[in-house]
Parts: structure tokens; sequence; C-alpha cells
């Protein structure tokens, strides 16, 4: 049975960003990825992908400074 728009469950802000840190380590249970699939949009997928990737090249830049110092 195929659910139309309206009926399809919309993932919150942190299940989203839950999925991409998982998906930034490689790895996610099966379960999770059916569930994630189902109820994650594209563009909250790459918006969270894009604002994750940004963290972690901040957090780089960040410690290399630190210990570069």
């Amino acid at each position: 049975m195929l659910m139309s728009d309206a009926q399809k469950p919309r993932a919150t802000p942190l299940q989203v960003a839950k999925a991409v840190l998982w998906s930034f380590f490689g790895i996610r249970r099966h379960a999770d990825y059916e569930k994630d699939a189902v109820s994650i949009t594209p563009v909250q997928a790459i918006t969270a992908g894009i604002i994750g990737a940004i963290i972690f090249v901040l957090s780089l830049v960040t410690l290399v400074h630190f210990i570069t110092r």
C-alpha cells in the first residue's frame, strides 16, 4: 500500500541530524535506514549534511589552530 505525501510521517530535525551523523561514520542499521528513507525528505537530508559538514570542518580547523599554537 502506497502512502500519499500527506500521510507520510515527517522526521524531526533531531532525527535528521542523528541519521546524518551516523551516515558520516558509515554505520547504520538496516531497519533504521528503512525508517529514515520513508520519513526524511531530500531537502532535510541535504540541509543537514551541509550543516554537518560545515561543523566538521570548523571543528578540524579549530583543533588544528589550538594544536599548532
